[in-house]
């Protein structure tokens, strides 16, 4: 079924929103009414149809806006995109696991015709029609990892596996939640993850490293992250500090709905065919509270996850100055009913 993909903003005027099948479709990270880290592991399959599981690859109302932002800062910044020398076939698997998911899950929109390594690639939203030969990359516009991540929703990071650990060796990086490529690039999985409070001394990034240098090929894991902004900008990145931080100190009581964002990653971690590299994609998803009470169950159990945080999460997530005005116009929509297990709407 053909997306009605949405012409909107994610800067400037925000004039981003979520439409109302778009918002039951919103992947909620908390099952219950509490949250702590943990490594939230389980098997990425397809699922329920109008859900973000539908597809392996998800592409929704926002893709289009998504992709123009995309290019609006890597023309600002180039190094939102790298990718070490030895990742080329890690490249060429990133391309083709791309390009496989979107035409499968989405034929309206993505056709890929193979005839051994002649390829065409069409992508009806953008206006795209390439015709290049896989493996060559004299016959691509751009590396295949930037050509493909320049056309899918999401941040993408392609770590290597050796000495018994993970290295960040290439990404496309242009919607993260305050950390950097650049400054992170060539680091392994505990230095990247090494800001992170709790988790550490809680064992969370042990057990995950050593389930995720066990990822079997064709069988792909998923897990949750979150965290909140203030309007709904997806460049959140260290490098643009000076045009978001500031915004954390214009949350009034009044504009609570409007401009507090929850902002959702979903992360599905991938091991690639020819290099043995693994895939990392963070998709990240966006919702502000006015959308977010129109689901009863969610108006309900976000307050009570805000409000029974660790401080060190409040201060690490950025919460600090806009959480108490949040809580108090959430606790408006709670009527105190017990809430469902799971994420999804009731």
């Amino acid at each position: 079924m053909a997306i009605v993909f949405k012409q909107e903003t994610f800067r400037d005027d925000f004039s981003y929103r979520n439409s109302p099948e778009n918002i039951r479709r919103f992947p909620f990270p908390f099952h219950e009414d509490a949250y702590m880290y943990s490594v939230n592991m389980e098997p990425h399959v397809r699922g329920q149809a109008g859900t973000v599981y539908e597809n392996l690859i998800d592409v929704d109302e926002h893709y289009v806006a998504e992709m123009r932002d995309r290019a609006l800062v890597l023309a600002e910044d180039p190094l939102r995109y790298q990718a070490l020398p030895h990742m080329m076939s890690a490249q060429w698997d990133t391309l083709e696991l791309l390009m496989e998911e979107q035409a499968a899950g989405y034929p309206d929109h993505f056709t890929l015709i193979r005839n051994g390594d002649q390829w065409r690639w069409i992508n009806r939203p953008l206006g795209i029609d390439d015709s290049f030969t896989f493996g060559n990359l004299s016959t691509l516009p751009y590396e295949p990892f930037e050509y493909i991540t320049r056309q899918a929703q999401g941040d993408f990071c392609i770590v290597d596996q050796r000495n018994g650990n993970l290295w960040m060796d290439a990404g496309m990086v242009t919607t993260q939640a305050d950390w950097s490529l650049d400054f992170d690039l060539g680091m392994n999985f505990m230095e990247w993850h090494g800001p992170v409070p709790l988790a550490h001394q809680i064992g969370v990034f042990d057990r995950a490293l050593k389930f995720l240098l066990n990822l079997q090929q064709g069988r792909p894991t998923r897990r949750f992250n979150w965290t909140m902004t203030i309007n709904p900008r997806l460049d959140t990145s260290p490098e643009n500090y000076p045009k978001w931080g500031p915004d954390r100190a214009t949350v009034t009581p009044d504009n609570v709905g409007e401009k507090v964002h929850l902002r959702v990653e979903l992360q599905t971690l991938w091991r690639l065919p020819r290099s043995n590299a693994i895939l990392f994609v963070i998709r990240c998803y966006l919702m502000n509270m006015n959308e977010l009470v129109t689901v009863p169950k969610w108006a309900r159990r976000l307050p009570r996850v805000l409000r029974t945080l660790p401080p060190e999460l409040v201060d690490y997530k950025g919460l600090t100055r806009y959480r108490e005005d949040t809580i108090a116009w959430l606790s408006a929509h709670d009527d105190g009913a017990p809430t469902s297990p799971g994420i999804w709407p009731d």
